[in-house]
């Protein structure tokens, strides 16, 4: 056992534990060439990725320190080395034809935008370092996000590059009052994390709460934004979602123009908005892409497929169970005429019919789309056929989780979905003991529950709870866009009605 330690002690993957870099503070560079290459590689515990290149400048050593898999070589040899090795110029900042050049006098810094994709230059006999930056933008096209189809309107979505979704934003928002801050998070990460608002419609409030947020964030690592979004909402417990996820670049500047923010993360194609209320989950830019009556129309149809899907299998048990005399008599003879033979409850046959569905729809979430597809088709069919033929489930029963599958799919977002599915078996239980009262209570609790909750201040069930009658021409239903005058105060908006009153910049504008 001695060999093996002496062995694994003496080669270069040994000491490993042996020093500790923090990389904490600032740290000016050494008089030596050498001493400075050498920190940097220390710092990244001499990996192999780091690339050293030495180029020649006016009769000077300069090198250049790269991590290889960040970098683009193409942007690599024409920014930096090849016009480093023709000049004749005495100064390398005038030299350099990348973009972003920065001067710096800190050795961690410079690691850090090494690791972000930038190549250090260190000159010989100088303590500047210069960083050039010099990314590789390798990124899947702009294409309409799978799960936000719209009939008409714009068909391209976020992807999973930061820059590429500021730059969509922007497109959409061509206004010097559209303010980006970036932040770090991730202790050992380091996370890209932007943040977008209107400076002239954002409540400063809302703004410094979204700030303070995620500054108190301590997290080794940010892998995606349901990270942040558990981080962040208020309250973690419900069941409910209180963060808004988009990948549409016009659903993005719709929510900042009402005054909220959205938060977008590198390497990753979707943008949190906040703050949310229940009605926000059932808008899409369909509603407003359409005519006003067709919008509305289709609106109403969303929020009756929420009814459904939560209280429909609840209602089948309590009538079937509880209270027979509630349905016409030639209807409940048909349907107790299709339960004499099964052998179980209401309740359990529910209960085995729904979870049928959601094994049903996750295998065709996790498998190829052409299986999944197929797998989704032919096994409803199969198995909804199978069970009724076996004597398990009845052709009601059947019926009833159809419609309450397909309704879920009605709803816009994936997590009101997903928690709608979930609050329906706590639902079931209930009524299977108490009967139509049990969908009372639970129907209680939940709007009570619904009242208490909040997103960054603002009171998940307004307009409705607080009452403002104005703010309800964009809830239910969608009113004309012309009587769209004023912007809803769910976000507490510095200015409420929709006009412009810069005549600063429109004169501005206008001279360009």
């Amino acid at each position: 056992m001695s060999f093996f330690k002496s062995i694994f002690s003496n080669n270069r993957y040994g000491n490993h534990k042996s020093k500790k870099n923090t990389l904490k503070g600032e740290k000016k560079p050494f008089k030596s060439l050498e001493d400075n290459i050498r920190y940097i590689k220390e710092a990244v515990y001499n990996t192999d990725d780091l690339k050293e290149r030495e180029v020649d400048f006016c009769n000077r050593k300069a090198i250049l320190l790269y991590m290889e898999p960040m970098c683009s070589h193409q942007k690599l040899y024409d920014y930096l080395i090849d016009p480093i090795q023709r000049t004749i110029k005495e100064d390398l900042e005038e030299v350099i034809l990348s973009p972003e050049l920065e001067i710096a006098e800190d050795l961690n810094h410079a690691i850090f935008k090494l690791l972000d994709g930038s190549c250090v230059i260190l000159l010989e006999g100088e303590k500047r370092i210069y960083i050039a930056n010099v990314p590789n933008t390798d990124k899947r096209g702009i294409e309409e996000p799978d799960n936000e189809r719209v009939v008409r309107g714009p068909h391209y979505g976020y992807v999973e590059d930061l820059s590429t979704n500021l730059r969509l934003l922007r497109k959409q928002i061509q206004n010097p009052n559209l303010v980006i801050r970036y932040y770090k998070l991730g202790k050992i990460t380091r996370n890209k994390i932007a943040v977008a608002y209107m400076h002239n419609l954002a409540n400063a409030e809302l703004v410094d709460k979204v700030d303070q947020r995620l500054r108190s964030i301590s997290s080794d690592t940010i892998l995606s934004p349901g990270f942040l979004q558990e981080y962040i909402e208020d309250h973690p417990f419900s069941p409910f979602p209180q963060v808004l996820n988009t990948e549409r670049p016009d659903r993005t500047m719709a929510a900042l123009m009402e005054g909220k923010v959205a938060i977008f993360s590198e390497a990753d194609p979707t943008a949190l908005i906040v703050p949310v209320t229940l009605f926000t989950f059932y808008q899409t830019p369909d509603d407003y892409h359409s005519r006003w009556i067709v919008g509305s129309f289709v609106r109403l149809i969303r929020f009756s497929a929420f009814l459904i899907s939560f209280i429909l299998p609840a209602a089948y048990i309590a009538v079937v169970s509880f209270h027979p005399e509630l349905l016409p008599i030639d209807l409940a003879y048909n349907i107790q005429g299709t339960l004499q033979n099964i052998p179980f409850p209401p309740l359990l046959e529910a209960l085995l019919m729904e979870l049928t569905v959601e094994l049903i729809r996750e295998a065709g979430i996790r498998l190829p789309s052409p299986v999944g597809q197929t797998i989704g088709i032919v096994g409803g069919l199969v198995i909804g056929d199978a069970v009724v033929q076996a004597g398990y489930v009845s052709y009601t029963m059947v019926l009833v989780v159809a419609l309450t599958a397909i309704s879920s799919f009605l709803v816009p977002s994936n997590d009101m979905s997903t928690s709608i599915r979930v609050l329906r078996f706590p639902l079931m239980f209930l009524t299977s003991v108490f009967g139509a009262i049990g969908i009372l209570f639970g129907v209680m609790f939940l709007l009570i529950h619904l009242a208490k909750l909040d997103s960054f201040g603002t009171p998940y069930m307004a307009p409705i709870m607080p009452f403002r009658l104005r703010d309800l021409k964009d809830t239910f239903v969608r009113l004309p866009i012309w009587k769209f005058n004023e912007r809803p105060q769910e976000a507490h908006p510095q200015i409420l009605r929709q006009e412009w009153n810069s005549r600063e910049w429109e004169n501005n504008e206008e001279q360009h």
